[in-house]
């Protein structure tokens, strides 16, 4: 049996300088995808607040956050997660390198923030806290269903491949920020390395025959048009 997955939530980018916004002029959040296979059901990316995304996986699926068995995030900025206190019944994965890089990168904002008495070292603990429920994801969470390493828009962006019989998909997160950045061979703007993003950029676009982006709704792959 193929794969199942649908969009339930379309991201959108705080500003998108191709539409000429030069400065936020929305809240950003990221795409939220729902894959089902195998009997997991694994929610990529839970980006609005939970009582929102509550309610708007209900509206997608007929079904209730409860009913999810794994959370995925294709990277731990906190705008690609704030629904995670509704979704604490589930397991929860992201890539490798993301995990150890965003886990070293709190430590060193805690300590920082513990010298100079700031107020921030609460949150970062909590957020600590949180990210160390994390576990590295496996190679393939199902026949079907694989990571696939995106780095360079964060330090370990990691994606999903889908690979049903006859096409491949791939959730991407912000390494095809958008249709539009990705028609233009542009990546995100805030990028970590972005002559790294720009290689796996090239690299998805090379492999998936449709793209699941980080803040927009799924479109198909510009090659398959080329």
């Amino acid at each position: 049996m193929a794969v199942d997955y649908r969009i339930i939530s379309i991201g959108t980018l705080a500003n998108h300088l191709l539409w000429g916004e030069a400065a936020p002029v929305r809240p950003q959040h990221a795409t939220t995808t729902l894959i089902e296979d195998e009997g997991r059901r694994i929610l990529v990316d839970p980006s609005l607040p939970a009582q929102v995304l509550e309610a708007r996986f209900f509206e997608r699926t007929g079904k209730k956050l409860d009913s999810v068995t794994d959370v995925f995030c294709t990277t731990l900025r906190p705008d690609a997660r704030r629904a995670l206190p509704a979704l604490r019944h589930a397991r929860w994965w992201c890539g490798e390198a993301e995990l150890e890089w965003y886990s070293r990168e709190l430590l060193a904002m805690g300590e920082s923030a513990e010298r100079l008495g700031s107020d921030d070292a609460a949150g970062v603990e909590e957020d600590l806290a949180l990210t160390k429920r994390f576990s590295p994801a496996p190679e393939k969470f199902t026949e079907q269903v694989s990571i696939y390493p995106l780095f360079g828009a964060t330090v370990g962006c990691t994606g999903l491949l889908l690979t049903p019989a006859t096409t491949t998909i791939a959730i991407a997160g912000p390494a095809a920020p958008t249709r539009e950045h990705v028609e233009k061979g542009m990546v995100w703007s805030h990028c970590a390395d972005k002559d790294q993003a720009m290689e796996s950029l090239t690299d998805l676009l090379e492999l998936a025959d449709a793209i699941v982006p980080g803040f927009d709704n799924i479109f198909l792959s510009p090659r398959r048009w080329m």
